[in-house]
């Protein structure tokens, strides 16, 4: 009985946990009215994080002359409690312009608690992988075309020879008290 009860009141407690922390993220989940044609504040916030990861990125630099457009996620909110979810908008980015607009999310399960905010961008290197994010309706990294998370070890092997997979991932501005970070099993699903 005891033993029972312990594990009612841990489910109980994970339960709570979890709805305290999507109740902190619900503000930036967006309305199911149609979103703006333009989003001028994500635009903005947009081309700023992809300047200031290409100012202070070698690599990122490089994969942004090179690439044929980039979807730049400003900032992703991930909140967990042994169940989690994470959730941001971003724009596609080509030549200085907006093509269009994107979110981002993802749910979790496991060891984790806590609450972090982090920005990621990704470079479309080819066609087809950017017809692939367009076409599909949910483009799901770690299905699909090739996606490399670039970290250190990464970037110091990246040159414009040796550029060969379908799209590239840079995590920057990361905050917050949660364990790991990862982007496998993030959905992106165009916002029409």
């Amino acid at each position: 009985m005891k033993r029972r009860d312990a594990l009612a009141g841990g489910a109980r407690i994970a339960l709570t946990g979890l709805v305290a922390g999507m109740a902190a993220i619900t503000p930036i989940v967006p309305a199911l009215a149609d979103p703006p044609k333009t989003d001028p504040q994500l635009d903005h916030a947009a081309a700023a994080a992809l300047r200031r990861l290409v100012a202070g990125n070698t690599a990122a630099r490089l994969l942004n002359e090179k690439a044929n457009a980039v979807l730049v996620f400003p900032k992703i909110v991930k909140v967990g409690f042994l169940l989690g979810g994470a959730y941001g908008e971003g724009a596609l980015r080509q030549g200085g312009k907006t093509l269009g607009y994107y979110n981002s999310a993802a749910a979790s399960y496991g060891l984790q608690a806590g609450v972090q905010w982090f920005g990621y961008a990704l470079f479309f290197m080819n066609a087809a992988a950017l017809k692939y994010l367009d076409d599909s309706q949910g483009f799901e990294i770690g299905v699909g075309p090739s996606v490399v998370v670039v970290d250190e070890g990464v970037a110091k092997k990246i040159s414009s020879t040796t550029l060969s997979q379908d799209a590239y991932a840079f995590i920057f501005n990361q905050k917050g008290l949660m364990a790991g970070i990862g982007l496998e099993g993030s959905k992106i699903t165009r916002i029409h």
